[in-house]
Formats: structure tokens, sequence, C-alpha cells
């Protein structure tokens, strides 16, 4: 894979709260420019980066239920449906880890299929936070996001105090996943 290949692999995030327009607008500017394939941002910054974006190779990517994923199903539908109508082409949901750490796979199918459903045939992107999970809830949740319809599985938001992702945990999604569905590192990783 050359270096253009790689860098469309990417999703750069911007997510940290205090980050304002003007460090979108750095983000936005180094994805176009080095062919990133994904700005992930706060859905409320969504207008901004789609209009910063435009006619760029690089996709809009929204997070809902952002950080901590403890949103009713039906509100994280909503930010998703808001999200894509601003300009979302992708959408990085956060899972219901309680839900995930309760064994609760009804719930947890459910949670991730009311924002597949409302992202329309735009990716979702399940953010599991691997690090507040075990082996077995980390393979239930790779279990529920493909049961739910999510394209991607990922690691981390970043923001667990545990840390981010560990190479010991994209093998035990990428295992799990049996390329049913594909699988992001994500959060803490830094280039």
């Amino acid at each position: 894979m050359d270096t253009a290949a790689f860098l469309k692999t990417l999703d750069y995030a911007i997510l940290k709260p205090e980050l304002g327009h003007e460090s979108l607008a750095q983000a936005a500017t180094l994805c176009r420019t080095a062919g990133v394939g994904c700005l992930c941002v706060k859905s409320v910054d969504v207008p901004l980066a789609a209009r910063l974006l435009e006619g760029s190779a690089t996709a809009v990517a929204a997070v809902v239920g952002f950080p901590h994923g403890n949103v009713h199903p039906t509100v994280k539908a909503l930010e998703a449906q808001l999200a894509v109508a601003e300009g979302a082409e992708e959408i990085d949901m956060v899972v219901n880890v309680a839900a995930l750490k309760d064994g609760d796979a009804e719930a947890v199918v459910r949670d991730i299929r009311a924002v597949v459903d409302a992202a329309w045939s735009f990716p979702v992107k399940v953010i599991l936070e691997t690090a507040l999970l075990t082996e077995l809830e980390m393979q239930m949740g790779v279990g529920c996001a493909i049961a739910a319809g999510a394209e991607f599985v990922k690691t981390s938001t970043g923001f667990a105090p545990q840390g981010g992702a560990t190479h010991e945990a994209v093998q035990i999604l990428l295992d799990a996943a049996q390329g049913r569905v594909q699988v992001k590192a994500s959060g803490g990783i830094r280039t």
C-alpha cells in the first residue's frame, strides 16, 4: 500500500471539547491537503466541517453519544439523523458500555440499530471503549455490531482514563469479526 492509499484509510479526529473553529479549520486543511480519508468531528461541528471539506476527497464523520455512550437510543438516532442532514457522511457512535458490561445483547443491538437506521445508507462505526471491557464483552460487542448492521467496530474514544487502542484489543476484535465487520484502531493514537 502506498502512502496515498494509506492516508485514505485514516480517520483524523478533532474531538476535545475545548477545540473550536480555528482548530477545526486547521484540521480540515490538513486532511484536504494530505488526502486523509475522514475528518471526525463533534456533531455540532458537522456544518462547518462539511463546508470546509466540500469538493475534497475527505469525508466528514460525526460522533454520536460521545464520549460515554450513556444516551437513550432515540437521542443517538436523532443526533445521527441531524448530523447526516448537515453533511456527515459517516457516523461514529459510542456503544452503551453499561449494557454491554451487563451482558444485555438485546439492548446493545437496539442501541446500535437505532443509529444504523437513522444514518440511512451512510457507514456506522461502533466505538466499543475496549479499555473498559473484558475479552468476552469485546466479542459480544462485535457480535452486536454485526447483528445491528454496523460497518465497523472501533476500539476507543481516546477519552477513557484507562487508555485507547492496544494491539491486544485490536486482535480480539479482528478475531471476533472474522471479516464480517471492519475493525479500526482508534483512541490515543498519535502520528
